[in-house]
């Protein structure tokens, strides 16, 4: 068709696509923005919006209770544990000291000693009595802390159950959410489509086509960019049927398409010569055979070959020739390319 166009008629309809993709573009930029704070009429959501706020809070008192609870008793296990070493430091001394002297005793064998005897391995056994209490008392320590973990454990168990619970509402609540922006997409992209749909199909070869075009390609970006990422994939069943309803819609239409097409052209083809050649407009018979391609059944022809002068296929004439000057022309051209005179017409 490019080359039954003339020049300027060329550059305009360049310029009118560019329209077309310029008009496009503002579209989409509008679209976006629209579609981009769709999301911005529900209210951001969060895990603690679900969570029981009492029992969470009462989990999260104990935990810091039970923590500042083991802070204290670990200072205090830490001075238990330095007064028992004190204690066993003495009770050690003490032993040597009453190892040494019973030594000494054992030498001079002296009986008058006996009762110093006697005071030493008492003060000997109480030292083993404040040994043994502060022993106890590093063991009680120890027991409050185990205590005190335990029960910081317990609440920590509680706010994950709790906080497990949360997310898993918030996840159901944002799924809920996200199909209802879908279905905002949905309510603000369908029109659209439809509009796009009617505008392809009855006003694409009117005077106004660029913004035709123009409104096509943003629908189409829409549909495709805006509108077909967010669908709700529920474990891919959902997108995987809709893309399936879409294929066999679309294929349907264009078997039902194909098979119109085949129809009319059966009909076209059993009507006589000149009716089926008015039907035919200059440029489109122009640009099939710029394609090699017969413009009446849109087949393959050997429009170089000299004796072909009808198509095999469909029997419409191809080449005449001039009524004045007899040159061999294309029975489509309005004049003779030999000597100009206009082509007579059916």
């Amino acid at each position: 068709m490019s080359k039954a166009q003339r020049l300027s008629e060329k550059w305009f309809r360049l310029a009118l696509w560019i329209i077309a993709v310029v008009f496009a573009g503002f579209l989409i930029g509008l679209g976006g923005t629209l579609v981009k704070n769709l999301p911005l009429v529900e209210e951001s959501l969060h895990s603690e919006d679900f969570i029981d706020r009492p029992a969470a809070e009462q989990a999260r008192q104990a935990i810091e209770q039970q923590r500042r609870l083991a802070q204290e008793i670990r200072d205090a296990q830490d001075q238990a544990q330095l007064k028992l070493e004190v204690a066993r430091q003495d009770s050690l001394s003490a032993r040597d000291s009453l190892n040494a002297w019973l030594a000494s005793r054992q030498a001079t064998q002296q009986s008058s000693r006996d009762a110093e005897l006697l005071q030493r391995t008492e003060a000997l056994e109480r030292l083993k009595i404040a040994e043994r209490a502060a022993h106890a008392a590093v063991e009680a320590e120890q027991q409050r802390l185990l205590d005190a973990q335990q029960a910081e454990g317990r609440a920590e168990q509680r706010l994950q159950e709790l906080e497990q619970q949360a997310r898993e509402r918030l996840q159901d609540e944002l799924q809920r959410q996200e199909l209802k922006v879908f279905l905002y997409r949905l309510a603000l992209t369908l029109p659209f489509l439809v509009v796009a749909g009617w505008l392809f199909a009855r006003r694409r070869k009117s005077p106004w086509w660029p913004f035709v075009w123009g409104f096509v390609f943003f629908a189409l970006f829409v549909f495709f960019v805006e509108l077909v990422p967010y669908l709700p994939s529920y474990g891919g069943y959902v997108r995987h049927a809709v893309g399936i309803l879409i294929t066999v819609l679309v294929g349907r239409q264009a078997i039902v398409a194909l098979n119109r097409y085949l129809e009319r052209q059966r009909q076209a083809e059993a009507r006589p010569d000149a009716e089926r050649r008015q039907e035919l407009s200059y440029d489109t018979a122009l640009a099939r055979l710029a394609k090699k391609v017969c413009p009446g059944c849109e087949r393959t022809v050997e429009l170089d070959n000299p004796q072909i002068d009808y198509c095999p296929h469909c029997g419409i004439g191809l080449f005449d020739h001039c009524g004045q000057c007899q040159q061999r022309k294309s029975a489509f051209a309005r004049f003779c390319h030999a000597c100009g005179a206009p082509a007579a017409r059916p």
